[in-house]
């Protein structure tokens, strides 16, 4: 790896430590993209069901899915993970922006919980998952509310 960077690999070591490390970086940075744009429907069902299709057809790209897949086996215990933090960001915008139009909204752990970790959880381990059942789970977030 170090070769086809062009580095020594004392280099690799020296940033981050072990192999597992450099996986675990180079998926978050794969599967985190700054300056996205969130979806404003007009209402919390239209930008949930947006952005949850984002979501599902960006984690679904082959490439995406073996970072993802290679973040999670990079280690035992993820403690904290900058795209699982991304996330919670997006969903409080949209939810914040549901509330300030007078509309019922779930929390952000409940969105977090119940859309994102399962589709998160599908592509990792090889089940279907697509736009219809991210539909449908954020018809079930929702009835949460």
């Amino acid at each position: 790896m170090a070769s086809r960077a062009g580095v020594n690999p004392t280099s690799i070591y020296r940033r981050w430590g072990d192999l597992d490390t450099l996986l675990e970086e180079v998926a978050v940075a794969a599967l985190t993209k700054d300056g996205d744009e969130l979806p404003d429907t007009g209402s919390l069902r239209g930008d949930l069901s947006a952005w949850a299709r984002i979501v599902v057809d960006d984690i679904t790209q082959p490439r995406r899915t073996r970072y993802l897949r290679a973040m999670t086996s990079a280690r035992d215990e993820v403690l904290t993970c900058p795209c699982w933090e991304q996330r919670r960001t997006q969903a409080k915008v949209m939810l914040d922006r549901a509330r300030a139009r007078g509309e019922r909204a779930p929390t952000e752990q409940q969105v977090l919980d119940h859309v994102i970790a399962p589709m998160y959880h599908h592509v990792v381990f090889g089940l279907s998952v697509d736009r219809e059942y991210a539909d449908q789970l954020v018809h079930d977030v929702l009835a949460m509310a």
